[in-house]
C-alpha cells in the first residue's frame, strides 16, 4: 500500500475519532505520530519540537490573559461594566441586548477569550434579558454572539497563536483587530435593534445622564484594565506579554482590596481554573508545531497553491480563501482552524496582494464567525450549557447576528484600512 492511501487512511481514522468526541489533542498527535511513522520522519523530532514548540516569550501573555478574564469576573468588574452599557442603552428598543453586546465588547478588551466572554456576560445579562420581556433564546443567542468579538477585540489569546505560527508581531495583530472588532460590535447591535423591533421586545427606560455617570463611576476599574492594555500596547510602552503581566496584577488587587469580592481563600479556585484552560491549549499548540511540519514535507501547502493558480484574480483568491476559512469553522475550534490552514493560506494570500495583518484579521474574523455556525458553533455549545436551552432552539435565533457578521467581514475583507489604518500610529512596522 503506498504512502497517499496510508495517510488518507489515517486521516479517515483520526476524523472519526474527532467526530466521537475524542480530545483534539490526541486527534492531532495520533494523525502526527502515524504520518510520521509512514513517511519514515523520526519520532525524535516530535519530543524535541513538542518541546521547543512553546519556546517563545510571546505565548507567556496566553495564560496571564486567561487569568484577567478569571479575575474580571471573580472581582465583580464584568457585573459593573454590563450595568453600564445597559444605562447607555436602555432607553432604546432592544437596549438590554445591545448592551449585552457592548458589554461583551468591553469584556473581551480585557480578556481576549470568546467562550469566556459569552459565558461571563451570558451569566449576567441572559436572565436579566428575559426578565426584561425577551424571549429566552433570543437572549441565549445575543450572549453567543456578543463572544465571537473575544478574540477579535485585544487582546487576543488566538491573535497570540496565530503571530507565533506565522512570525508576525503581536502587538500589530492586536492593534489591526481594534476597528473590526468595533465594527462587528456595531453590527450586531444593528441586528438586535431590527429583531427587537420586529418582535416588541425588551422594556425601556428612560435615558438618565445622571445614571450613567454614576454607572461609569462604577464601572471605573474595568475602563482602567482596558486602557492599560490598549494604552500599554498601543504606544509601545508594553509588549503584549508585559500588558498582561501588569493587568492581571491590577485586577488582582481590585479585586480584592477595592471591590472587595475576591476572597484569598478563594484565589487557588480561579488560578486552578485558568490552569486547566491554559493546559488544554498548551499542549495543542506544541503538537501543531509538528503538525506544520508534516504537512509542508506531503506539499499541502504547494497543492492548495496549485488550486488558487487557476483563479487567478487576486479577489476570487482573497473570497476561497474567506470560503476555506468559514467552511473549516463550522466544524473545527478555531484553534485547530488556525493551527491548520493559517500557515497554508496565509502565504497565499501574500502572494495576492493581500498585507499579512489584514489577511490575518480577515482569517480570525472568519474564525469568529465559526463560533456561532452549526454543526459545531461553540459559543452556542457554551450558551446551551450556561441556560440550560437546547442547542437547535438557540441557532435560530442566532440567524440575524450571523448575517451582520457576514456583512461585516464581507467590509473588512474589501476595506483594508480598517485592519491598516491604526498601524501606522503604533505598529512597529
Amino acid at each position: 500500500m503506498d504512502n497517499g492511501t496510508l495517510i488518507t487512511l489515517i486521516t479517515l481514522g483520526v476524523t472519526v475519532l474527532f467526530v466521537i468526541g475524542v480530545p483534539i489533542f490526541l486527534v492531532i498527535g495520533f494523525w502526527v505520530v502515524g504520518c510520521s511513522l509512514v513517511i519514515d520522519f523520526t519520532l525524535a523530532n516530535i519530543g524535541v519540537t513538542l518541546f521547543e514548540g512553546l519556546s517563545f516569550f510571546g505565548l507567556l501573555a496566553l495564560p496571564l490573559f486567561i487569568m484577567t478574564g478569571d479575575l474580571i469576573n471573580a472581582a465583580g468588574i464584568a457585573k459593573r461594566m454590563s450595568d453600564f452599557a445597559y444605562s447607555i442603552l436602555g432607553w432604546v428598543r432592544g437596549g438590554l441586548g445591545m448592551a449585552t453586546i457592548g458589554a461583551c465588547g468591553m469584556f473581551a478588551a480585557i480578556s481576549g477569550s470568546n467562550a469566556g466572554t459569552t459565558a461571563t456576560i451570558g451569566s449576567i445579562m441572559q436572565p436579566e434579558m428575559v426578565k426584561n420581556g425577551y424571549d429566552e433564546r433570543f437572549a441565549a443567542a445575543t450572549a453567543a454572539a456578543g463572544g465571537t468579538v473575544g478574540i477579535i477585540i485585544p487582546p487576543s489569546i488566538i491573535f497570540i497563536v496565530y503571530g507565533f505560527l506565522l512570525d508576525l508581531p503581536i502587538s500589530d495583530l492586536f492593534i489591526g483587530g481594534m476597528l473590526p472588532g468595533i465594527l462587528m460590535v456595531v453590527a450586531m447591535q444593528g441586528a438586535c435593534y431590527y429583531a427587537s423591533s420586529k418582535n416588541k421586545w425588551g422594556h425601556l427606560i428612560r435615558f438618565e445622564p445622571r445614571k450613567i455617570a454614576r454607572a461609569g463611576l462604577r464601572a471605573y476599574l474595568g475602563f482602567i484594565a482596558i486602557a492599560i492594555v490598549i494604552y500599554g500596547i498601543y504606544s509601545g510602552t508594553f509588549s503584549p506579554t508585559e500588558a498582561a503581566g501588569v493587568t492581571v496584577g491590577f485586577c488582582l488587587i481590585a479585586g480584592v482590596l477595592i471591590t472587595r469580592e475576591i476572597k484569598i481563600r478563594k484565589l487557588p479556585e480561579i488560578l486552578l481554573r485558568s490552569g486547566q484552560i491554559t493546559g488544554m491549549l498548551a499542549p495543542l499548540i506544541a503538537v501543531s508545531v509538528v503538525m506544520q511540519q508534516i504537512l509542508s514535507l506531503l506539499g499541502a501547502g504547494e497543492v492548495v497553491n496549485g488550486w488558487m493558480a487557476y483563479l487567478g484574480n487576486p479577489t476570487l483568491v482573497l473570497l476561497a480563501c474567506m470560503f476555506l476559512v468559514l467552511a473549516a469553522g463550522t466544524v473545527l475550534e478555531s484553534l485547530p482552524n488556525t493551527i491548520i490552514l493559517a500557515p497554508i493560506l496565509a502565504p497565499i494570500a501574500y502572494t495576492a496582494g493581500v498585507d499579512p495583518i489584514h489577511f490575518a484579521v480577515i482569517f480570525l474574523v472568519g474564525d469568529a464567525i465559526g463560533f456561532i455556525t452549526p454543526p459545531y458553533g461553540l459559543n452556542l455549545y457554551v450558551a446551551s450549557g450556561m441556560t440550560g436551552i437546547p442547542y437547535f432552539s438557540i441557532v435560530r435565533f442566532v440567524l440575524p447576528y450571523l448575517f451582520a457578521l457576514l456583512a461585516a467581514w464581507m467590509i473588512i475583507a474589501f476595506v483594508p484600512p480598517l485592519s491598516t489604518y491604526l498601524l501606522q500610529f503604533g505598529g512597529t512596522g
